[in-house]
């Protein structure tokens, strides 16, 4: 798959080294187009795995799937600028709308950030929750321990739900089909407890995943 991804932080870095590890082409565009430039670099492209390059916004229009590594507030401006292109795609959502303080959620109870990108983007844009409770480091190396990482998936979409859980497989990692984009508000919680659990004595350090363990 064709895989664009907006942003060029530590989550653009995490999820484009599972994709390219999934033999997808990977490009990467971002505000500043020097970080993105710098992050191909150092992706690099090894033999067997997917290409990685760096573009302006047109690599939009080429992608299957377009991923939005950057913070909720920007997330939901860029959904609402590039919606009418993006018309027919599947666009992801990792976002977390956390206080700075990390002990709320800021958008209003009974919604989600990705409820409000997908209203952002229009009816016509097939927005998924995905990749928002991984950490970067974790999706780098694309396990904790050498125990898979999970990655949840909401969408209205099951078509969509289908192709991120593809994406997700492929990188190696496993995943975890929650149903429709509600449940994102409960993704969001719950990565909200995960990232206060970094702060306090004897956190983990930005290395831990969550996981649903069963016989």
């Amino acid at each position: 798959m064709k895989i664009t991804i907006v942003g060029a932080g530590n989550m653009a870095r995490g999820i484009a080294s599972r994709a390219l590890a999934g033999g997808h082409h990977v490009t990467v565009t971002a505000k500043d187009p020097g970080k993105a430039v710098r992050l191909v670099d150092e992706l690099g492209t090894p033999d067997g795995e997917g290409r990685a390059a760096a573009a302006d916004e047109s690599a939009l229009d080429q992608a299957d799937i377009v991923v939005l590594a950057v913070p909720f507030d920007a997330a939901e401006q860029l959904a609402a600028a590039y919606g009418p292109r993006l018309a027919g795609k599947v666009l992801i959502d990792i976002s977390n709308p956390v206080a700075a303080t990390l002990d709320a959620l800021v958008v209003a109870p009974g919604t989600s950030a990705a409820e409000r990108i997908a209203a952002a983007a229009g009816e016509q844009v097939r927005v998924v929750k995905a990749f928002n409770t991984t950490f970067a480091t974790t999706l780098v190396a694309g396990h904790v321990d050498g125990i898979p990482l999970d990655v949840f998936i909401a969408s209205d979409d099951d078509t969509a739900r289908k192709e991120v859980a593809d994406l997700v497989a492929s990188g190696g990692l496993h995943p975890v089909d929650v149903g429709s984009l509600k449940h994102a508000r409960e993704l969001e919680g719950f990565q909200l407890l995960h990232m206060a659990l970094q702060i306090r004595e004897g956190g983990h350090g930005w290395a831990s995943t969550i996981k649903i363990v069963a016989p």
